[in-house]
């Protein structure tokens, strides 16, 4: 009986040993893995804060992002480009495609229509009527009215006279003259009305200046108003002197209005340059370069302009689109590709610029990628939080 309570207590003894040895084994085990967790987890964030200090600063996009707001790159390579000089200048109607309408007599002027200028007009159409009535000698339509009726009847009494050798042929010649001087008078200043001689625009157009208000008095021969076809215009330059070595090499031009952003370019518009000045007249610190164009557009002459004349072209110039450039305190920025849907602002330095692309002298180089469309979008955003400005990674 003693013998077997003594077996039954090293059995449970053994069992008790066996149990706590496999305890420690699994505990040991697990420990270990929680480890080589801690340590996976500790490596991963080593070289997410690595990767993020690589590209630190940068604007990351997400994905579908750069689709929404129009994002464009291009790829920086040497190129073909012309050498530019910019100055300003002027838009002015072409020799020939301008007429001025003036008075016909003296008088008072008033205006058949409230014209202003810009206006379309009809060829033929009444402008003004000129009245002096109860102004000087009287009404010079009415005074012509009557030398011009006068004389036509006295030609017409001599001419039936003549036949019958009543009046001398000298007699008759003398009255056929003094017929045609009142009736070319009588023309010149326009058909008579109850408000005076009527002005009519010989030519249909766009009224380009009005050079008098409604009740001025004018003498017969002054302008009351400039009417342009606008068909053929003129780009007239006023180039600084000391770029006057450079006007032989002159190609073409583009031009900018003051009113809008369009780039109007004469290669695309029949321009031809006509003319540059040999010496800078009365004084003057400019000298002017002349091209003729068609007018293709909305431009008026009179029409103030920022010039960019074409020179020679040159090889091997790095160059962007105007667009791709913001500017900031003087300083000129683009935004580079760093890697997909990340970008980084960087300075550049900048050259001569043709309205449509400009020189750049530093800060890129070839093979990079530069955003030329949707840059204030992608800047905008960046400043408002929208696109995040420092790369950021999501695991």
């Amino acid at each position: 009986m003693t013998k077997h309570i003594l077996s039954i207590i090293l059995l449970s003894c053994a069992y008790m040993l066996a149990g706590c040895a496999g305890n420690g084994h699994e505990q040991s085990v697990a420990e270990e893995q929680h480890n080589h967790a801690v340590e996976e987890h500790n490596h991963n964030e080593h070289g997410a804060e690595l990767h993020a200090h690589e590209h630190e600063g940068a604007i990351s996009l997400k994905p579908g992002e750069a689709e929404a707001i129009g994002l464009a790159t291009e790829e920086v390579q040497p190129r073909k480009f012309t050498t530019v000089i910019s100055c300003s200048g002027s838009v002015t109607g072409a020799a020939g495609d301008v007429i001025t309408v003036v008075a016909s007599q003296p008088g008072r002027v008033h205006y058949t229509h409230s014209w202003v200028e810009g206006e379309a007009v009809r060829a033929g159409a009444d402008l003004f009527a000129i009245s002096s009535r109860n102004v000087g000698a009287g009404d010079a339509a009415e005074l012509a009215r009557v030398a011009y009726e006068t004389a036509k009847s006295e030609y017409d009494r001599m001419s039936s006279l003549v036949k019958d050798k009543i009046v001398s042929q000298r007699e008759y010649e003398q009255a056929r003259e003094r017929y045609e001087q009142a009736r070319l008078a009588y023309e010149a200043v326009g058909a008579g009305s109850q408000d005076g001689s009527q002005v009519a625009a010989a030519k249909g157009g766009y009224i380009t200046r009005l050079w008098v208000k409604e009740g001025d008095y004018v003498e017969a021969g002054a302008p009351l108003a400039t009417i342009a076809q606008n068909k053929r215009l003129q780009l007239r330059a006023e180039v600084p002197q000391r770029y006057y070595s450079y006007l032989s090499s002159i190609t073409g031009a583009h031009f900018v209005t003051s009113y809008d952003d369009t780039l109007y370019e004469l290669e695309n518009m029949n321009g031809k340059l006509l003319s540059y000045g040999r010496n800078t007249g009365d004084g003057s610190y400019y000298i002017p370069v002349t091209f003729d164009f068609d007018n293709r557009g909305t431009l008026v002459p009179g029409t103030s302009v920022e010039v960019y004349l074409l020179g020679l072209p040159r090889e091997n110039v790095l160059t962007l689109p105007v667009e791709a450039l913001t500017e900031e305190q003087s300083l000129f920025f683009v935004y580079r590709m760093v890697c997909d849907n990340s970008f980084e602002k960087v300075e550049v330095q900048v050259g001569a610029s043709d309205g449509s692309r400009v020189e750049i002298l530093g800060g890129i180089k070839p093979g990079d990628h530069i955003v030329t469309h949707g840059v204030y979008r992608v800047k905008l955003a960046a400043n408002s939080g929208i696109i995040p400005e420092g790369h950021s990674h999501n695991h």
